[in-house]
């Protein structure tokens, strides 16, 4: 097992076809046996404008290698009840129907959570989900949305974190995807228990943070 240093960052707008074209060719790695449909960029250029339209209201985080390769990411929109959001565009699901709770703060949507296959450090999957989770637990009354593949739903449950399905599945980019709610009572929990793989990250390395593309980043020891 090799160790390697790679970076968690936040992704700056003008790498968003980059994410779009990450999350697209691993979701068919991961699904269709490396299958690519001769059509996939239409997808590719279909989640790009859409990130694209989001990107003022959100947050993009992944994980890159020394090269700029990104080996996982994953996105956070605050709602702004205007959009449209993936939710309502595949399943048709009203966010505001859907929502169990007498009172709401914010409405979130999570989307783009892909990991590179030949990565296999679940401490990875789980940063990119503790740097959204961190965002929805900052108050008791925030209630956050997604589109799930069934096999990441299973390690979802697996590590904890509380969901509830909310219509049902519908294949999209190769793999069965479920709609999901998810409340503050039900990520809470993961987060407190796995918030300091990401607050310990400077202190895991004596590098200090680097600076990629103006934005500031935190340096990861990851295992290979």
């Amino acid at each position: 097992m090799i160790l390697t240093k790679n970076y968690l960052e936040k992704l700056p707008k003008n790498q968003l076809i980059d994410l779009a074209e990450f999350v697209v060719t691993e979701n068919f790695k991961h699904h269709s046996n490396n299958n690519l449909p001769n059509d996939y960029r239409n997808d590719v250029n279909s989640i790009y404008k859409e990130e694209l339209s989001f990107y003022e209201n959100s947050e993009v985080f992944t994980t890159k290698d020394f090269t700029g390769s990104i080996l996982g990411s994953i996105r956070v929109l605050k709602w702004n009840y205007t959009d449209v959001l993936p939710l309502q565009k595949i399943f048709g699901i009203n966010p505001l129907l859907a929502i169990n709770k007498s009172s709401v703060n914010n409405i979130y949507h999570i989307g783009r959570f892909a990991v590179k296959k030949d990565v296999r450090d679940i401490n990875l999957f789980k940063m990119l989900l503790v740097c959204v989770a961190e965002l929805i637990c900052n108050h008791s009354e925030n209630t956050a949305f997604a589109e799930c593949d069934s096999k990441l739903l299973r390690i979802l449950n697996l590590l904890g974190v509380k969901t509830t399905i909310i219509g049902e599945s519908v294949n999209y980019l190769g793999s069965e995807t479920i709609p999901i709610a998810m409340t503050y009572d039900g990520i809470i929990g993961f987060y407190n228990k796995n918030k300091h793989l990401v607050d310990n990250i400077q202190n895991e390395t004596s590098e200090p943070y680097r600076i990629l593309n103006n934005k500031t980043v935190r340096p990861m020891t990851y295992s290979a």
